[in-house]
């Protein structure tokens, strides 16, 4: 293993996070008035499995909610927990039912926070994240439920709010006075793009000695277990400086190995850690997406990981362990061609996985009884399904649904009785012996299907010893919980909205049909279009090429209310899955580095061409709109194909890498200089991607959409865009939500934003 690889992750000191009680803030008894169109979503069951804790948008903000599994919509049990305004985006039940821990987002800004509160709603309190400037999430529970995992991203000493000592002076008005110098090794910009305002101005990227390019000191990410109670300190699990991302995904039984996902997009690795002495036991790669890898057998010999390790699509591995928590072996327990694994969680009888596949963007679910023991091959390199050569990606996968493979094994493992790290007893591996619920006898049964109400499964969670909970969405509902019983099939959530309700009366939502685009260079694309109702098959439509984030993010068969707004105003709309994105395997997602980045540029008007020569959509009313990466993809579609678009949409879009990397969160800076390239070493290639330096080529009007609180792509980026279109005599407008972050979690705000950018592509594709 590479020596960096092995890097012990405790190299940086890291203040513990302090608990802060705050005042109950539990809804009334008698719940408010529910939109009828509303969602919920990241359900998380109490031990019992009766009641669900879950993130629901009712009242126009995600708030934490519990309601029972059964009941009536609007029951006497379902209670809202937190009513304050800031948006809520993670959920956990504590496995002992004592509290709920969730995210939140104070603001609706990026930087987050960590509360808990008990089930009653009494007893809220921040767990971590209170402080000025640092931002927390949420890990793992113990198996005990004594302590919550949290990591904590400590800024480095702000640099102030800088601007050139030559800026305008409206520009100084709007930013305020320089509190000191540019640092001296500042590289200034000498391209279009003027270097704008804001917390944490600076370049990025590692330097040798640990200092960051612009001579600050490097952001902390750490990671603790802590006692919601407050009867026992912070434990500290994991530290790093510089890092991109850093979470607790399972704590073994006996307390005794921590499993850590760490790394930057692309090269996220599973960390197993040793408590003790937070020493690395062992380190293997695993995909990326939803964060939670993997879990932990119930006697600590094997960790259960969904991972793309030496492969080209995630499969499920069990990698055995010795008492340090190094790799004995590796085995590949369920695995599909041409898809990938894409969630993975556990029942509570301890040896049952629930697979989430990814077909083709659809889900296709599977429970599958684990084995009391893995069969290991010795070494790392044994998992079958290599990636593809570096190169050669493998494009979205022909024919059909894939081919399940499967393993089953009968050696045993030893066992044991052990303490959590806060003393209270946890469970053994011999509670776990006998028959898996859901597959047969351990490891003797195949993986079992169970059919689904609808296309995307969006999250897993454990309910009861027999049971789990879902997160359904699809083409034609809001996002709901389904409870699945042992044995039955899933039954819809009360509180859930209906599928009658997904839309107003007389508009019905568009079930989107998938598209497979062919780049100029040969490479196969993937997508979903949405034909707007009423209109004719072989009639070209004014249509919007809407592109999606990440880059590694995917387009998904479910609804989707701006795709609804458009395509109600007679607007058609194709989704593309360019180069870059997730779903069609690791060479894919990888062929948009570097200088394939102009490859993924191009790869915008193929997809405009696809549906053009088809006959779907009229060659003279075509639109761009993105969010996000697919926002900077929309303004760089504008000025390398000024002729091909009426008009572009971009919402919280990258308009310049350097002033992006220069005001991102600095561990956001971390992670996406291994995406689209080191701000120092790749300068001229990140310059020469820049939609600003093109900007003399734009040629039509511009939307440009942001959240005021946007830390992760700060809003100026799309201010000085804007700024560059007016100078060169374009119409273009900006607009910028309140109270909102990167992501846009306010109903009132969501509706404003879909409202405007529907008035401003009809005006432009039919006026």
């Amino acid at each position: 293993m590479a020596a960096d690889a092995q890097d012990q992750l405790t190299g940086a000191s890291s203040a513990a996070p302090l608990l802060v009680p705050l005042a109950d803030a539990a809804g009334a008894r008698d719940t408010p008035q529910p939109l009828v169109a509303h969602g919920c979503w990241y359900p998380s069951a109490d031990p019992t499995g009766e009641r669900v804790a879950f993130i629901c948008d009712r009242t126009g903000v995600p708030q934490l909610w519990t309601g029972p599994v059964h009941g009536s919509v609007d029951g006497p049990d379902l209670h809202l927990l937190d009513a304050d305004p800031d948006p809520v985006t993670e959920v956990a039940w504590s496995p002992d039912g004592r509290w709920i821990a969730y995210t939140v987002a104070p603001g609706g800004g990026e930087l987050t926070r960590v509360l808990c509160v008990r089930p009653d709603g009494t007893g809220r309190r921040i767990v971590a994240g209170a402080d000025a400037g640092s931002s927390a999430y949420l890990g793992c529970w113990t198996r005990d439920g004594s302590a919550v995992a949290v990591t904590v991203a400590e800024p480095p000493p702000a640099l102030g709010r800088l601007v050139r000592e030559d800026a305008a002076a409206p520009e100084r008005e709007a930013f305020g006075e320089l509190p000191r110098e540019l640092p001296p090794d500042w590289a200034d910009r000498d391209g279009q793009a003027t270097l704008l305002g804001g917390a944490h101005r600076g370049e990025v990227g590692p330097r040798p000695g640990g200092a960051s390019p612009d001579g600050a000191a490097r952001d902390r990410l750490g990671a603790y277990l802590v006692d919601p109670d407050g009867l026992a300190s912070p434990v500290l699990v994991a530290a790093e400086s510089g890092a991109a991302t850093l979470r607790v995904c399972d704590v073994s039984p006996d307390g005794r190995l921590a499993l850590v996902r760490r790394g930057p997009r692309g090269r996220r690795e599973a960390v197993v850690l040793r408590t003790a002495d937070l020493g690395t036991g062992s380190v293997l790669r695993v995909a990326d997406g939803d964060p939670w890898i993997g879990r932990f057998s119930p006697d600590g010999r094997t960790v259960w990981l969904r991972s793309d390790h030496e492969r080209e699509f995630a499969a499920l591995l069990a990698a055995g362990l010795d008492d340090e928590g190094r790799r004995t072996g590796l085995s590949v327990l369920a695995e599909r061609d041409g898809s990938d694994l894409e969630l993975l969680a556990f029942a509570e009888d301890g040896h049952t996985a629930a697979l989430a596949w990814n077909v083709r963007g659809a889900s296709e679910f599977q429970t599958l009884g684990l084995p009391a023991a893995v069969p290991v091959s010795v070494g790392g390199g044994d998992a079958a399904g290599a990636a593809a050569p570096s190169g050669e990606p493998a494009g979205p996968p022909d024919g059909g649904n894939g081919t399940a493979r499967w393993s089953g094994a009968s050696a045993p493992w030893g066992g044991g009785n052990g303490t959590g790290p806060f003393g209270r007893a946890t469970a053994s591996w011999s509670e776990a012996a006998g028959a898996a619920p859901w597959g047969g006898a351990t490891g003797t049964a195949p993986p079992q299907d169970v059919d689904l109400p609808h296309e995307v499964v969006t999250r897993i969670g454990r309910a009861g010893p027999g049971g789990l909970v879902l997160a359904l969405s699809g083409s034609q509902r809001r996002p709901g919980v389904w409870w699945l019983p042992r044995g039955a099939a899933p039954a819809r959530t009360p509180w859930s909205s209906r599928d009658e309700d997904a839309v107003p009366p007389g508009r019905p939502a568009v079930r989107p049909a998938p598209l497979r685009p062919r780049a100029r260079d040969g490479l196969v694309l993937g997508g979903w279009y949405y034909r707007a109702p009423g209109r004719a098959e072989g009639r070209p439509a004014p249509c919007v090429i809407h592109l999606h984030g990440g880059p590694e993010e995917q387009e998904r068969p479910v609804f989707e209310p701006l795709y609804h707004e458009l395509t109600g105003r007679g607007l058609d709309v194709f989704a593309p899955d360019v180069r870059g994105s997730s779903g069609y395997g690791r060479s894919f997602v990888d062929a948009d580095l570097g200088t394939g980045r102009y490859a993924a540029i191009a790869d915008v008007a193929d997809c405009a061409a696809h549906v053009v020569l088809s006959g779907r959509a009229d060659p003279t009313r075509l639109a761009v709109m993105g969010r996000s990466y697919g926002g900077y993809l929309t303004l760089a579609s504008l000025v390398w194909h000024p002729d091909l678009f009426r008009t572009g949409v971009a919402v919280c879009g990258m308009s310049d890498f350097g002033t992006f990397f220069a005001g991102t969160e600095p561990w956001i800076a971390e992670s996406a200089a291994h995406k689209y390239g080191h701000p120092e070493r790749d300068r001229e290639l990140l310059r020469a991607l820049s939609p600003m330096s093109r900007v003399d080529e734009l040629r039509v009007p511009l939307l440009a959409v942001h959240g005021e609180h946007d830390t992760n792509v700060p809003p100026g980026e799309s201010e000085q865009i804007v700024r560059a279109a007016r100078e060169r005599g374009h119409a273009a407008e900006l607009l910028m939500l309140r109270d909102e972050g990167h992501e846009f979690r306010r109903a009132d705000n969501r509706r404003l934003f879909r409202r405007a950018a529907a008035d401003w592509l009809e005006r432009h594709l039919t006026g």
